[in-house]
């Protein structure tokens, strides 16, 4: 039988609890929903750990869901995120290297809850705290510690003030080279989209050619229409997607509390949903039953 092709403009990039977002998975699909939503995808940092809870709510509000994942990558000291659609859960390589990221994420957490520590009032058991069972722990849940301590109001101001890398608290975590993520996620039979990449300072690590090596080991596409990328790096980004032949997707970055971006602020349209679903191999989407 022939599936139906999925034909649903979709909010590609959220988060839970499963990572750093303050939803559940099902409280995630439920937000959607209730904002008018017809498509999302659950994209946790570096873990697929949400996607039975996330397919079970879909199901129950009648929304297409596409399971995926955030994937860190470096290049040098720059953070790259590449988003992965449809990978398969169970594959070894993505399972072994997920695997590596979360548990350098989480001793880079304890190195730098020591380092606040010793200048601020700040313990490991507070972090936990801020975090759910089997959570990719992070800066994010740090920043919650922080403000659960008043030692700063929001998570923002956190990150610009004790977490920014100039406060000398930072301490870097692994993650592989964007070029091994694109593959690993390929050969896992996901999709691969570039995420946010038109931040401020993006411009120096993404250049023309390091995205032509990326495009040519399988990049699908480019997160344009992120409310994080500036209003100057857009029309740049859409002409390299030109040239290089990717796709051009658009995504809220949800965190639920932990961020102000709200949920289906941009979405990607229907066709490059559908494409998106016609080539990952490695997981399907959850479509809803058609109703009798």
């Amino acid at each position: 039988m022939v599936e139906a092709p999925v034909l649903v403009a979709a909010d590609l990039h959220a988060h839970s609890t499963v990572s750093d977002g303050t939803d559940t998975p099902a409280a995630l699909v439920e937000a959607a929903a209730r904002a008018g939503l017809e498509g999302l995808a659950i994209t946790d940092h570096d873990s697929t750990a949400g996607w039975a809870e996330a397919s079970g709510a879909a199901r129950r509000h009648g929304l297409v869901l596409i399971p995926g994942m955030e994937l860190s990558t470096r290049v040098q000291f720059a953070s790259v995120h590449v988003l992965a659609y449809l990978v398969d859960p169970d594959d070894e390589g993505l399972l072994a290297e997920t695997a590596r990221i979360r548990e350098s994420r989480l001793t880079r957490a304890e190195k730098i809850v020591r380092r606040i520590a010793a200048d601020y009032d700040l313990t490991w058991d507070d972090v936990l705290a801020q975090t759910t069972d089997g959570a990719t722990i992070g800066r994010p849940h740090i920043a919650d510690a922080l403000v659960a301590r008043g030692h700063a109001s929001t998570r923002s101001e956190a990150f610009a003030g004790i977490l920014h890398w100039r406060s000398g608290y930072a301490q870097p975590h692994y993650a592989p080279d964007p070029l091994t993520g694109i593959r690993l996620i390929r050969a896992a039979g996901g999709v691969p989209v570039l995420a946010h990449p038109g931040t401020r300072g993006a411009e120096s690590v993404l250049t023309d050619d390091r995205l032509r090596r990326f495009a040519d080991a399988g990049l699908f596409g480019l997160e344009v229409d992120h409310p994080e990328n500036t209003a100057a790096s857009k029309p740049r980004l859409r002409a390299l997607a030109a040239k290089y032949g990717l796709a051009v997707t658009g995504s809220s970055d949800y965190h639920g509390l932990g961020k102000a971006n709200r949920i289906g602020e941009h979405t990607t349209s229907a066709d490059v949903v559908a494409r998106i679903v016609a080539e990952g191999t490695g997981a399907r989407p959850v479509v809803p039953a058609p109703a009798a």
